[in-house]
């Protein structure tokens, strides 16, 4: 096969094809977390730090609030990407189209109650004054945008599951770029404050929701297209526990986020929660890498379970854990050795803030030697079809095992145990997922 030939889920895959493969998936969520780190970037420098603060307070809700489209997303794509493993191509069309259809009933009932509770969740974690002003603010535009936000999450594993992946990255940069350049002139030119920064984002989104939405629309040449169809229970109830995992994700870390800010609200205050939406911005892209090669991967990793084809999903697995592996590593040193100059890009106008924030990234940053193992692992499971495990997985490492540590460790170690909790959780997650592969290889297959 020639080297520029189309790459297709039926594949024998090699470390070169697989990478081809996923390649555009990576890029497309590092370059996510790109533009939403720029949009940090515009707020923190140019309209100052309570106003960064009070996006960073409010954005876990809002996180929340689209979680919706990444469980649709990825355990709806395990779904289809079997279908299309077993030969029926047909049944996964209907597949599809319910899973969009039922998302877009899904944002607009959440956009209404979002706006709804949006002032008093705001309150309710600590905001007041100028900083509940901004949080209102901002949530109220992005709300408005939330059912694109959720479409845009969910077609991000379609569009590979579709064999598109390269269309999925061109939407994504398209809408970063559009992200990028409005952030400049909203705040920058306009000086138009969080408005501009949550219009900026609300436009990204709408990009990268309503043109994959169009795509699937009109007669295409991939696997998938939107078509008539029904609500299954059977298949919406397989999705939904298939995808848990990923909905468990999202909103465990928005409120593992929201008891941060709380710790560090009482530890050092407006400058604690500054510094850990840097913190965070710089996760969003170094756990960008394992999410978009977990995305990438999930599909190949479903057709073959589905086909049957045991040998492939063996090589899959091994070649998979080698790549993370050396991914850890090198993301580990690169986040240690890149931390002053980062702190400085987003908070160099305060010399305190600066050190605080550069601290906290280094100490932060060896989670990065285990996160890519456990986010993979939670991948690899939904799309065996698998939920329960992947949620299992999700629940241990995003939730339990880090809001014990955000409160334990700060008792011992202080504000270092506030920064150092990611990594106590992901290392007892680490343990629970080697016993889980272990578990399961057999029966699976994948061993």
């Amino acid at each position: 096969m020639k080297a520029n030939a189309k790459i297709q889920l039926s594949d024998h895959f090699t470390y070169t094809r697989l990478l081809r493969f996923v390649f555009p998936s990576i890029i497309m969520m590092i370059f996510t977390s790109v533009y939403g780190v720029v949009d940090g970037l515009f707020v923190s420098n140019y309209v100052g730090k309570t106003p960064f603060a009070a996006v960073n307070l409010i954005m876990p809700f809002l996180m929340i609030m689209g979680a919706i489209g990444f469980m649709f997303g990825t355990g709806g794509s395990a779904v289809v990407a079997q279908a299309l493993g077993e030969g029926k191509p047909d049944k996964a069309n209907e597949y599809f189209s319910m899973m969009v259809y039922v998302v877009i009933g899904c944002g607009i009932v959440l956009t209404i109650i979002g706006l709804i509770v949006l002032r008093p969740i705001s309150a309710a974690f600590g905001a007041e004054g100028e900083m509940l002003d901004n949080c209102v603010i901002y949530g109220r535009i992005i709300l408005l945008a939330l059912t694109a936000f959720m479409l845009q999450n969910v077609f991000q594993s379609f569009l590979v599951t579709a064999e598109r992946p390269k269309l999925g990255l061109a939407v994504t940069v398209a809408a970063g770029v559009a992200n990028m350049v409005l952030d400049f002139v909203f705040i920058a030119v306009f000086h138009w404050g969080v408005v501009g920064a949550a219009a900026a984002t609300a436009a990204s989104q709408i990009i990268g929701g309503i043109v994959p939405l169009v795509y699937f629309f009109r007669p295409n040449t991939s696997l998938l297209r939107l078509v008539k169809t029904k609500i299954n229970g059977d298949i919406l109830r397989k999705t939904c526990i298939n995808g848990s995992s990923e909905l468990m994700t999202n909103i465990s870390l928005s409120l593992v986020n929201i008891l941060y800010n709380f710790q560090l609200m009482r530890y050092i205050g407006e400058n604690g929660i500054a510094a850990y939406g840097v913190i965070m911005y710089v996760s969003f892209i170094f756990n960008a890498i394992f999410i978009g090669y977990s995305i990438g991967s999930a599909p190949i990793i479903g057709y073959h379970y589905g086909a049957g084809n045991h040998t492939e999903l063996k090589g899959l697995f091994r070649k998979s854990l080698c790549l993370i592996l050396l991914w850890n590593i090198l993301l580990t040193v690169i986040a240690i050795t890149t931390a002053q100059p980062l702190a400085h890009i987003f908070v160099g106008y305060d010399a305190g803030l600066t050190a605080l924030t550069r601290r906290g990234l280094c100490l932060f940053s060896l989670s990065f030697l285990i996160s890519g193992v456990n986010i993979f692992a939670s991948a690899f499971f939904t799309a065996l079809g698998n939920g329960v495990v992947s949620a299992l997985i999700s629940f241990l490492r995003t939730l339990l095992f880090q809001v014990a540590a955000v409160i334990i460790l700060p008792l011992i170690l202080g504000l270092d145990g506030i920064w150092l909790a990611i990594t106590a959780a992901e290392l007892l997650a680490l343990i629970v997922t080697i016993c889980f592969f272990v578990k399961h290889g057999k029966y699976y297959h994948y061993v």
